[in-house]
Order: C-alpha cells, then structure tokens, then sequence
C-alpha cells in the first residue's frame, strides 16, 4: 500500500507545475468554533482544485509507450479538468466521460483544456463500464478519480505542504467523495505526527463512506441528491477505503443548508469562491457537527469550481 515515500515522490514531479496554495486564517472563523483554524485553499490550484495534483502525478508516470493511446477518465467536473490539463501539459490525447447534468463550467472548461468530452445520463448508465470500453477501443489508458496510488499520492502533496507550513496540528479534515484526498492527508498526517486526528465530511445525503466504516465492508448507495457535486460518489474504492480504515479516519455529515453557509462565510470573511463539495470542512465546523474546542485544526478546501449564476443562488440569503 502507499506510503509517505510515494507522497514526496509525488511532489518532486510536481514541483513547478502545481501551485503551491496559500494557507488562510479567519479571525472570526477560530472565534465561532473555538478552535485555530488553517484553511489550505487548493481551490486556487490550478484548473481550480486539488485534483489537478493527482491527475498529472499520475499521467507523468504512464510509458512513454502507452502515452500515444491516450488517456480516459471519467469525472462529474474537477477530476475532468484536472486530467484535461495535465494531458495537454504532457502532450498526450485526453477522452473524459463527464454526466450530462454535470455544471456548464466544468463541462466548458474540460474542452477548454483540450480533451474530447463524452456525455452520459448518469441515471441510466455506468460511467466506469463506458470509460473502460473507450479504453479498450482506443488502446488508452484509464485514469481513474481516487481508486489510484498515484492519485492518491498526488492527492496526499496538498497535506504534505500544509503540514510543512503549519506546525503541530491536532486534526484535518477534508471533503469526502471517493476517499481519494482523504487517503492521500491521513498518510502524509500520521507520517507527520501519529497522534493527527483525520476527519472527512460528507453530503448526508450520500454518506456511503460513513455508512461503509461503520459496518466495516463497502456499502453501495443510489446517486445522491446534493448541491455538493464532486461527492456524489455511491461506494468508496476498495484502496481508499483500506486506507480510511488502517488509518482511524472518522466521517461527518452536513447538510446542504450547511453548505451553502460555509460557501457564503468562505466568501463574506475570507474572500473566497468555493463550490459546495469544497465547503464541506468549513461546513462541519460551522454547523458544529465537528467540536474541537481549543484545537489546531488543518482544513482543506478541495475545489471552487462553480458556475457564475448557480454560485449567486447557492450563497443568496435564504428568502
């Protein structure tokens, strides 16, 4: 299984081509949860979330003879993107299956990067069986979202960089889809300080992660219907889930209501646009689904990829 080694590795290939983001503090944010809170912004990342981190870990380590077969993924919207880009940064041909209900922006934007989009209804069919047999069809390469050690790795680079910058952290806590960002910051933490509590956060509606940890085997649930869509995910990966397990993570849930409070305070206090499923760590706090008086805690925001006018809704005061 993965390991810290793998995490460096992963941040020496992707010096000079991924941010490294800036870690915020919020005066009235350590005030209302009376804790110390680091907010690690990998919604200014490039392509606008931590995904891109992952994805080019990942192609950068494809053979250069597999390389001409191209890539495929398959991505509700930032994984999407973050693929798109680092196959045009390596110069190698990228097919994304993205849900036809998937927000304009990040449909817009994975072309914008280059890549051939293939739309689904993802009511009606399995996105992994089609990437899989784009794959097949072309001789590519399947680039998956989280089920990945490279992408975890990549992932785990955004931990490593808030732990190099913010000494002697009691707790993280991540937005959870399909575990891969989690996997990747409960490695890099426990090999920072074995004590660091890891917390991931959920839609309520789709908390198969909880739901999983807490029976101790995968458990399936139906698509989610939450604002937060990069954690519409229905199982965790077999590989993100062992991690999650061996390493003592905990999973939250919140509300959409509690998203959409944390996106308006991220915006109001700390100047930031944050989409909902990037949200989910302030949202946990916010809401007081997560109480750690008088803590050290690392957040991360995964992404702030969303449309113009569905933002503007989404953080209107309630009417």
């Amino acid at each position: 299984m993965i390991g810290i080694e793998g995490i460096r590795e992963a941040a020496v290939r992707l010096r000079g081509i991924a941010h490294r983001t800036p870690v915020m503090t919020s005066r009235t944010l350590n005030e209302r949860t009376d804790a110390q809170i680091y907010v690690k912004c990998e919604n200014l990342q490039r392509m606008g979330a931590f995904k891109f981190r992952g994805a080019y870990n990942c192609i950068a380590q494809i053979p250069s003879e597999q390389r001409a077969g191209g890539v495929v993924a398959f991505s509700s919207g930032n994984h999407a993107q973050g693929v798109a880009l680092a196959a045009r940064l390596l110069g190698v041909r990228a097919t994304i299956v993205m849900p036809s209900d998937a927000p304009v922006s990040k449909l817009a934007a994975t072309r914008g990067y280059g890549a051939e989009v293939v739309e689904y209804d993802r009511a009606r069919s399995h996105r992994e069986e089609l990437a899989q047999s784009l794959c097949e069809e072309r001789g590519a390469t399947l680039v998956p979202p989280f089920e990945d050690e490279r992408i975890i790795a990549g992932a785990g680079t955004a931990a490593l960089e808030l732990f190099e910058d913010v000494e002697a952290l009691d707790a993280v806590v991540v937005p959870v889809g399909g575990g891969g960002l989690m996997s990747g910051t409960a490695i890099a933490a426990h090999a920072h300080d074995s004590r660091m509590a890891i917390y991931g956060v959920e839609p309520e509606e789709g908390d198969d992660f909880r739901r999983s940890l807490e029976l101790g085997e995968i458990v399936r649930i139906d698509v989610p219907h939450t604002i937060a869509d990069g954690l519409q995910t229905t199982a965790p990966g077999t590989l993100t889930f062992a991690i999650a397990r061996e390493h003592g993570a905990q999973i939250l849930t919140v509300s959409d209501d509690d998203l959409r409070d944390a996106m308006r305070f991220a915006f109001e206090r700390l100047k930031l646009v944050v989409e909902p499923s990037g949200a989910a760590g302030i949202a946990a706090l916010l809401s007081g689904k997560l109480r750690l008086d008088g803590k050290r805690i690392g957040v991360i925001i995964s992404g702030g990829n969303v449309d113009a006018d569905r933002y503007a809704q989404l953080i209107a005061p309630p009417a």
